[in-house]
């Protein structure tokens, strides 16, 4: 088969393969992944080498973008302790844990060799998290902890795998210098970050053609990691800055023809790759296996396990010690932040699904050193990583949702309350502009009174909507009337967007609404 027919076959498969995870309520990386291994045992079926460049350069930018954008900023910051906990804290822990195990049970494989394997399977993956949450009835901090977590925690791990690959090279690691190296490439990964956001916030405010701006948004992610990259710091960081940046201030710059065709343009974007890429995971293991040689397969089973038991223990071992000893310790931090349930505790503790990240970094290690010699372990390497990503997709990704229930978690409302006093309040701004447009002569009062009818009846409504939730929708159209809801929508946005900025509400509700308002106005338009 050409390249090509193996591409469209492997799309057709995720289509098909997300429709029956749908149908058996199972997270679709899960039987992505895991139909892929079944599919690399096909005979004659052509080998699909996962190229760790493309991993890095093509499919990560536009992974992490789309989901930095549609963060929550004023709930990243409220979780930003935990998050760094786990996103620095833990990915360091999990390293150096690991690099001592697997040092431990295979003696010949160099110290800095197995702090690679550490720093390799140490971030939990962000496509992973969020595909499993999804469906499930999770709090609102926790989906905001465990998000944020994976997000950052990629640059911690690739940045510390230089480091070991540094010292595995050249013979030499210094602690102090490693520190100030990833203080630079850490600082200078959201500055450049920043730099890109605020260009392409320029870039947007100037435009209004959403193929054009679509275009841009895509090329955002890349225009953000590659050049970082060549500068020497993170371009996992920059990407997520500048996705955090524009998602903040994109409902004041981009239009609503824009934001209603681009929500499902990296839709279908995030879909594509998601897929694409778990099944890739998938059909690596035949190559991984026969990068082992004729040796016997007991061994590295028997090892993979121990190393996959360590990688789980050690993130339930940090949660519950970073969670309790410093409130344990600190009264002033058990009254700014008490001590959370411990369900909710425990289901930070078991969320840990690793992906392709971790796989794509163990592809990159060199085959050779320095000086010609082979890259010590690195096809061992490559199958405890494998082991690790299906080990804790399957076994966390299946168990998630059956611990959730039995701890008898249930989402806290939070994004529905939020977002019906967003909307209650918008609607009430909306009123008082019709007043003032109705004293001003401006439109019939036949109309202003159409108008100002459907504004009571949803407020009338949201009121209820407090106790028994329902929809409260309702449109005219002739073109006065148009101009006058535009007002009125007009008005809805800038309260919203206000309430979002005083920190009442969070992004996630400021999105909902403003797809309302954003429909609404294409309905009135036409477009």
């Amino acid at each position: 088969m050409h390249q090509a027919e193996i591409i469209v076959a492997l799309f057709a498969a995720v289509a098909a393969l997300v429709v029956l995870a749908n149908k058996l309520s199972l997270p679709y990386p899960i039987v992505l992944v895991v139909s892929g291994l079944a599919l690399s045992f096909v005979p004659r079926l052509p080998e699909v080498r996962l190229n760790p460049e493309i991993v890095f350069y093509f499919f990560l930018p536009p992974l992490l973008y789309p989901a930095a954008l549609f963060t929550s900023w004023r709930d990243f910051r409220r979780n930003l302790r935990p998050i760094l906990l786990l996103a620095i804290g833990l990915v360091l822990v999990t390293m150096v844990t690991i690099a001592w195990v697997a040092h431990t049970i295979l003696p010949g494989l160099p110290w800095a060799a197995a702090f690679a394997l550490g720093a390799i399977v140490s971030p939990p993956d962000v496509v992973s998290a969020a595909a499993v949450l999804r469906r499930l009835p999770v709090p609102h901090h926790i989906k905001s902890i465990l998000e944020g977590e994976s997000l950052v925690n990629d640059a911690t791990a690739l940045v510390a795998l230089q480091f070991a690959i540094a010292a595995l090279t050249t013979g030499t690691f210094s602690l102090g210098h490693a520190t100030l190296r990833f203080m630079w490439v850490a600082a200078g990964g959201i500055a450049f970050g920043l730099l890109v956001g605020f260009a392409m916030r320029w870039v947007h405010r100037h435009l209004d053609d959403p193929p054009v701006q679509i275009t841009i948004s895509l090329l955002t992610p890349f225009a953000a990691y590659l050049p970082a990259e060549r500068l020497h710091v993170s371009g996992v960081l920059a990407t997520v800055t500048a996705g955090i940046f524009l998602g903040w201030h994109s409902p004041l710059v981009v239009t609503a023809r824009y934001r209603l065709q681009a929500f499902a343009f990296w839709e279908m974007v995030v879909f594509l790759l998601n897929g694409f890429v778990f099944i890739v995971i998938g059909l690596q293991l035949p190559g991984i296996l026969h990068g082992l040689h004729a040796e016997a397969l007991f061994s590295p089973i028997q090892n993979a396990l121990i190393i996959c038991a360590a990688v789980i223990l050690v993130r339930i071992a940090w949660v519950l010690s970073a969670t309790y000893l410093p409130r344990l310790l600190s009264e002033k931090l058990r009254r700014r932040d008490p001590i959370p349930r411990w369900q909710h505790v425990t289901v930070v503790a078991w969320s840990g699904m690793r992906g392709v990240v971790s796989l794509a970094a163990a592809f990159a290690l060199p085959l050779a050193l320095s000086n010609g010699s082979a890259f010590p372990g690195r096809n061992y390497i490559l199958f405890l990583t494998f082991s690790v990503i299906l080990a804790t997709l399957v076994l966390q990704g299946l168990t998630l949702p059956v611990l959730i229930r039995k701890l008898g978690i249930t989402g806290d409302g939070q994004a529905d309350e939020e977002e019906r006093t967003a909307r209650l309040e918008a609607n009430k701004a909306a009123i008082e502009l019709i007043e003032k447009l109705r004293a001003n002569g401006d439109f019939s009062p036949d109309l202003v009174d159409r108008l100002r009818a459907e504004y009571d009846e949803r407020v009338e409504q949201l009121e209820l909507c407090a106790e028994n939730p329902d929809d409260c929708r309702g449109e005219i159209a002739t073109p006065q009337y148009q101009r006058l809801q535009h007002e009125a929508l007009r008005i809805e946005r800038q309260t919203i967007i206000h309430l979002r900025n005083e920190r009442v509400i969070n992004d996630d509700a400021l999105r909902r609404i403003q797809r309302d308002l954003d429909l609404a106005e294409a309905r009135l338009t036409g477009s």
